[in-house]
């Protein structure tokens, strides 16, 4: 085919995608001249064309495009382009491993980094009803690390992992600083919240993150979707009390989201992710391919923490840098890529508060993507979770809702999502 109809053929097929979101011919069109879309997978079918016709629209396909001046997207990566946060899960592994290069006296003064001794929200009460803060839980959690830094072997001791397992510190220990991370999270600002567990990496190297998270990838692979409950031993109640902790086991990677950025880069436009986990962490996940993303780690925007000489790092927030969760996310692509291409993304890609800025901060956004966590409407993501519901089918929607089963771990091919546990699609929480 020469190049005028070529250009012709896909102008019409433009065209026509304009009226209907993802017409027959322009299907065919796409298939004639191997223009690579999103496979079906378990994609809501509106969204799955509308996403089609956004790629077709400012693809290399299509005549305006310019490979010097290409569109790009941005995603969130937690719950957004996985199965439940890349960040969690390592911490998971990075507490049952023992995997710390600090000492107690370091662990002390890092997980009391801007925490006050308001008391924490009541849903993280003790087992006898009573109040817990950072000065009843953090004495506790470093009489256990004490004596798991001076007995475990990959420490300063000479046990192995088995053998510190059997001892009461252990369960004190893991259990304590994962209810400590649920109850920061859910007691104080974010902006405090959510640097706080990648200060929880002090004395780490890149590589040496990288390989905690290949490892935590490996073994979530092997793990149930299901939560999980710790509850600390009555033997070391200690100032905090007995205290217990949910926690969902199970992350997978999103095989369309895998495709979908895979798709977008086969069509010239560039795919990077904002997220709220920390620098390295994130860079191993999208990048290695062993674990299917294929995003360059230079197109990474996360959590960023200053490093000494060595490049150890240090629980001290990167300046110059801001955090990327709320109206953040928006600052660092302000920063970085407005900065760089003269315009904002033509797709955004989120599922909760920490996304709603960016989904609606650049004039360039023509579509949205909201995996369906069940938000309720009164809250931003939830308005816009309504916002996609009440504007299903239309061609003008920016907003697009996409199901996921909690029991699987996967999309399915609605807008609708299924609880952990439920086997009911819900729209709306």
């Amino acid at each position: 085919m020469s190049n005028l109809k070529k250009h012709f053929s896909i102008s019409l097929a433009l065209a026509i995608s304009a009226i209907t979101p993802f017409g027959t011919y322009a299907k065919e069109v796409a298939h004639t001249q191997n223009i690579p879309l999103l496979a079906e997978g378990h994609w809501d079918q509106f969204n799955r064309q509308q996403i089609n016709s956004l790629i077709l629209k400012y693809g290399k396909h299509s005549p305006n495009y310019n490979p010097a001046k290409p569109s790009y997207i941005v995603a969130d990566f937690d719950n957004t382009s996985v199965f439940l946060d890349i960040e969690e899960a390592t911490l998971i592994y990075q507490l049952e491993h023992l995997r710390f290069k600090v000492t107690p006296e370091q662990l002390n003064s890092i997980i009391r980094k801007n925490i006050s001794d308001k008391d924490f929200v009541s849903e993280y009460n003790n087992a006898q009803g009573q109040s817990v803060n950072i000065e009843k839980v953090a004495p506790d959690i470093i009489e256990s690390y004490t004596w798991l830094y001076h007995h475990y072997k990959g420490l300063e001791g000479t046990k192995t992992l088995e053998q510190v397992r059997q001892n009461p510190n252990y369960s004190n220990f893991i259990t304590k600083m994962r209810y400590l991370y649920a109850a920061i999270g859910d007691t104080f600002a974010h902006d405090v919240s959510y640097p706080w567990v990648t200060y929880l990496f002090t004395g780490f190297t890149a590589p040496e993150v990288r390989d905690l998270v290949k490892h935590t990838v490996e073994w979530q692979k092997r793990q149930n979707i299901e939560p999980i409950k710790w509850t600390s031993p009555e033997s070391l109640a200690g100032k905090a009390g007995v205290v217990s902790i949910r926690w969902d086991n199970g992350l997978r990677p999103y095989k369309e989201m895998q495709n979908l950025f895979a798709t977008f880069q086969e069509n010239g436009i560039q795919v990077y992710v904002c997220s709220a986990s920390f620098i390295d962490v994130v860079k191993e996940i999208v990048s290695n391919p062993k674990i299917g993303y294929g995003v360059n780690e230079k197109h990474v925007l996360a959590m960023e923490l200053e490093r000494d000489a060595q490049g150890r790092i240090l629980p001290e927030f990167r300046k110059g840098y801001f955090q990327t969760q709320g109206i953040g996310k928006s600052q660092m692509i302000k920063k970085f890529l407005v900065s760089q291409y003269g315009y904002g993304p033509i797709f955004i890609a989120g599922d909760s508060e920490g996304d709603q800025n960016m989904m609606q901060d650049f004039k360039e956004t023509e579509k949205v993507l909201i995996v369906n966590r069940l938000r309720k409407p009164t809250t931003d993501i939830g308005h816009f979770s309504k916002l996609a519901v009440d504007t299903y089918g239309q061609d003008s929607a920016k907003y697009l809702l996409q199901g996921r089963d909690a029991n699987t771990g996967e999309f399915v091919p609605s807008y609708k999502s299924i609880s952990y546990g439920s086997t009911t699609p819900q729209a709306l929480k």
